[in-house]
């Protein structure tokens, strides 16, 4: 292997393991946060500490992706990866549930840079004709943490102590680190541009009301009070002042040009809805296998396997296809599969087996995996490289807003749909208080054994036939995006990925305007 392949080698290496590490930290938070509760107290505050690193993650993203066209994407990779070390050592630290909510957002501004720029990289550090196997290497990496990092969550926390969920980053992104400041040369010259503050300001704004709106309306907050309405309107007005920033401003945070494009368009219309429907069945199926069937496994990695085994196998799939195949046909196949997955969900019953779940997991994780692999690629597929930091960064902001919003509204509408049904089924019942003092309209009581076994019965058995029905009533609706996309992939056009030289090898050429992009590139 020549010094150039070895300096390549590396660079993938380093990008991999900053995939791991940032992608990992979320759902490996999940399992131990019960410790963390017990140890810093706040459990009115714990929903903070998600939130505060989700505002900041999303809200960073389409800002340091296009920074890193405008000044490269080297430093601002090592600026994340140095962000979210330091977050870590500071969540390690937190004596309180609000620190711990701010050290989190610092966690999730290097998240913000990490993600889009990893991508962006290794875009520009390898030959055109290796970007679909490594697509597909990347999305592999990406849903094999979301399986191991429960796993390894409750591990750490039950073995060791909760601090080591945050610690465990630093050996990881040190060497990542090393690995990409060492051997990532990159080959073009960056020149200054204007800063869009307008823009990073408003939008950032904009999700802070949007997220806490959806978080606390209905909870700590009801949705007609002045708080949550409050949020709402300054969701609404801070949205307006972005729109009309980014239209007015020289280098916008999010290009509304680059939209014109179809692919491009396209593709993020696929990334946020196929998001939003993902997220549900991520959620909801490991309630209904411990909450109704009364599983015993402990964390959702264990119950999710089947369904991530199947993103990988798409993932890496879609990635070595996109040469030989245009992006709509590598598309449609697998988000018919999605959507015939989420029909079959909502025929599940207290009384399916195992098997027959685990089966719909299996294609619910066909049908999503090559979207990981694929429309990294597809989103870029029209623009030179001192756009690509915008197209990828704009990607993983709206597929992380289409998961946002699809785990908050089909949240809201199953909560509703439990309450109304626990009501009637317990009404004129000697049991009716039962569930109000068992609180069970929150679906997690029941994945409680302790809880499960204070309930007789009879009353179990209507319990359980109501969470059912409500958690069937979110497949439903969530089959709803998962047919939108597959719509949206027919419009998708009949490009492909088509082999260029490598960066190394190709001198800078100029940008083309952006009024050129209308259409199939």
């Amino acid at each position: 292997m020549s010094g150039k392949q070895n300096k390549q080698g590396f660079v993938i290496a380093g990008l991999l393991l900053a995939i791991l590490m940032a992608s990992m930290d979320n759902s490996i938070m999940a399992t131990a946060m019960g410790s963390i509760i017990g140890e810093l107290g706040g459990f009115d505050k714990f929903v903070w500490a998600t939130s505060a690193y989700m505002v900041a993650e999303m809200a960073g993203m389409p800002i340091f992706g296009k920074l890193s066209d405008m000044y490269g994407r080297k430093r601002f990779f090592i600026f994340g990866i140095v962000m979210f070390m330091l977050g870590s050592i500071l969540c390690g630290t937190a004596d309180s549930m609000v620190q711990l909510s701010v050290y989190r957002a610092v966690q999730g501004i290097g998240a913000g840079a990490l993600l889009p720029i990893v991508f962006t990289i290794m875009f520009d550090a390898v030959p055109s004709d290796q970007r679909g196997k490594l697509s597909g290497l990347f999305g592999a990496v990406f849903g094999l943490s979301s399986i191991f990092g429960p796993l390894l969550g409750a591990y750490i926390t039950d073995h060791i102590a909760w601090q080591w969920i945050f610690y465990i980053n630093l050996p990881i992104g040190l060497v990542s680190t090393g690995m990409i400041a060492l051997f990532y040369k990159e080959s073009r010259e960056h020149s200054k541009q204007q800063i869009d503050w307008a823009g990073a300001i408003s939008l950032v704004g904009a999700i802070v009301c949007l997220i806490f709106a959806m978080e606390l309306g209905g909870k700590q907050y009801a949705w007609d009070s002045v708080q949550i309405e409050g949020l709402f309107a300054g969701f609404v007005l801070l949205t307006a002042v972005f729109l009309y920033a980014e239209k007015r401003a020289k280098e916008p945070i999010i290009s509304f040009q680059m939209f014109k494009n179809r692919l491009f368009a396209t593709s993020n219309a696929l990334a946020l809805l196929s998001g939003a429907a993902f997220i549900t069945a991520s959620v909801y199926i490991p309630i209904f296998v411990q909450g109704v069937l009364g599983g015993t496994a402990t964390n959702s990695g264990l119950i999710l396997l089947p369904m991530m085994l199947g993103t990988v196998v798409t993932a890496t799939m879609g990635g070595m296809l996109i040469s030989k195949f245009s992006y709509r046909s590598i598309m449609i196949p697998p988000l018919f599969v999605l959507a015939a997955g989420f029909a079959l969900l909502t025929t599940l019953t207290p009384d399916s087996s195992r098997l027959v779940i685990t089966v719909y997991m299996i294609m619910i994780g066909l049908g999503i995996g090559a979207s990981f692999s694929v429309l990294s690629n597809s989103v870029i597929h029209s623009f030179p490289l001192n756009q690509r930091g915008a197209a990828n960064s704009t990607l993983g902001f709206l597929r992380s807003f289409g998961m946002m919003l699809g785990i908050t509204v089909f949240g809201i509408l199953q909560n509703h749909s439990m309450s109304r049904k626990l009501t009637e089924a317990f009404a004129g019942s000697d049991q009716a208080s039962l569930a109000r003092d068992l609180n069970l309209s929150d679906p997690h009581s029941l994945m409680n054994p302790a809880t499960r076994a204070q309930i007789p019965p009879e009353a179990l058995s209507r319990i359980t036939n109501g969470l059912s029905s409500s958690i069937l009533d979110a497949f439903a609706w969530s089959l709803v995006p998962a047919l939108l996309a597959l719509a949206v992939a027919f419009l998708m056009g009949k490009e492909k990925h088509e082999a260029e030289p490598s960066v190394a090898s190709r001198s800078p050429r100029p940008e083309p305007a952006l009024g050129g992009l209308e259409g199939n590139a």
